[in-house]
């Protein structure tokens, strides 16, 4: 098999997933395409030579339909040689176009792949393309459908981890995630989303709010105790987990992920596709893996497909560097550090979707470039990305830099 190389990443920052959010005027098309024009424009690259651009989108319906990528391409003004591929697997999307993307190259069938992801939540809302896990009962029995966030508060619940600490961990994310931006550490790789007009719109994440403190959090109502409690679904995930009594509802929108908008794409290729554009690689792509895992835990996907991808790999916990977790609740991050007793110091080190967002197709990308430049400025190796996943699934991918 041939090694696969990430040669460049770049992403938008993340708007606001609000109408009144900056990248709301910007259409998803358009939102991709910056990404696209960002990766030719830096690294020279012919995009004749382009042998697929593969790209998440959650809810790709509408604007966001019909092979985003391609239409992405258009407005990008790339070869019509290149081809486009869309694909969803909820919150993983990013991530895992980034390993077809590494399956093609390592087989041999493409030399030179972009991939990530694009969402525009601002324009297309969360759950629009529908699905059955959601509204047929003989799919949403037997998968414990609930609302993430009940999900969360039942892992919290099972775990033992109370408010105090998961809004102590959104605290801190807040407060990485700021330090970052004050010192640079994003510079090389946020791309500025300018008008037609060339007018800069968006230059750094807007959802941020780094003087976030315990007592601002602790203002907020639990956003899932209604849902749990008034709809039913706290009954059903005692059902699945029965040594459960009672859901201890402890996430709001202080300690989740927010809603913004956003994309993000990362040049890989094999040596020859490197050597033909003239580029040094950054890091290879070790190896990645997925895994179905509890539907009603739902989020806990990451702590099982990492003891699958370490297996499969012949490595160990020691053997990583750095970890970059989606922080889709606080919860799912200190279940992960629970579980492989890792020290904060060593994950999601710039902070999380907490504060950043979580603009779900892009974020898995996002954040695979994120973990590459800190271990570059940092002088280290190894990285493990992973991301839980709607329905309880995961997605992990181990890069090593080069």
């Amino acid at each position: 098999m041939t090694d696969v190389f990430i040669y460049d990443h770049v992403r938008t920052p993340r708007g606001r997933g609000k109408k009144d959010g900056a990248l709301h005027e910007v259409p998803t098309p358009r939102l991709a395409a910056k990404v696209l024009q960002a990766l030719r424009d830096r690294n020279g690259l012919d995009t004749s030579t382009v042998d697929d651009i593969i790209m998440g989108c959650v809810d790709p319906v509408f604007e966001a339909g019909a092979v985003i990528p391609k239409a992405a391409a258009f407005e990008a003004g790339y070869s019509n040689k290149a081809p486009g591929m869309q694909i969803s697997r909820f919150c993983a999307s990013g991530l895992d176009a980034v390993n077809i993307a590494a399956g093609k190259i390592a087989y041999g069938a493409d030399d030179i792949v972009i991939a990530g992801g694009v969402e525009s939540m601002s324009r297309i809302g969360m759950g629009m393309s529908g699905g059955a896990w959601y509204m047929d009962p003989s799919v949403n029995f037997p998968g414990y459908f609930m609302p993430q966030g009940v999900s969360a508060d039942l892992i919290a619940t099972k775990y033992g981890f109370s408010r105090d600490d998961v809004d102590a961990y959104a605290v801190e994310s807040q407060k990485r995630a700021g330090h970052s931006w004050d010192n640079g550490y994003f510079d090389k790789s946020v791309i500025p989303v300018k008008d037609q007009n060339g007018i800069t719109i968006l230059a750094k994440d807007e959802h941020m709010r780094p003087a976030t403190t315990m007592q601002n959090l602790a203002s907020l109502n639990p956003s899932f105790q209604m849902p749990g409690e008034m709809g039913g679904f706290e009954a059903v995930g005692i059902q699945a987990h029965p040594e459960i009594e009672k859901i201890n509802y402890v996430h709001h929108a202080g300690n989740s992920s927010g809603i913004v908008d956003g994309s993000a794409a990362v040049l890989l290729g094999s040596k020859a596709g490197g050597e033909s554009m003239g580029l040094k690689p950054r890091a290879r792509i070790k190896a990645f893996a997925n895994i179905g895992s509890d539907p009603a835990l739902m989020l806990t996907g990451p702590v099982d497909v990492t003891e699958k991808l370490l297996k499969r790999a012949g490595m160990t916990i020691a053997d990583i560097d750095l970890f970059e977790l989606n922080e889709a609740f606080a919860a799912v991050v200190l279940r992960f550090m629970q579980a492989f007793d890792i020290s904060h110091d060593k994950i999601n080190v710039n902070g999380g979707a907490i504060a950043l967002g979580h603009p779900l197709g892009a974020t898995g990308a996002m954040i695979l470039g994120t973990v590459l430049d800190e271990l570059e400025r940092r002088g280290l190796q190894t990285a493990l990305v992973t991301l839980c996943i709607g329905a309880g699934m995961g997605t992990a991918t181990i890069i090593e830099r080069v």
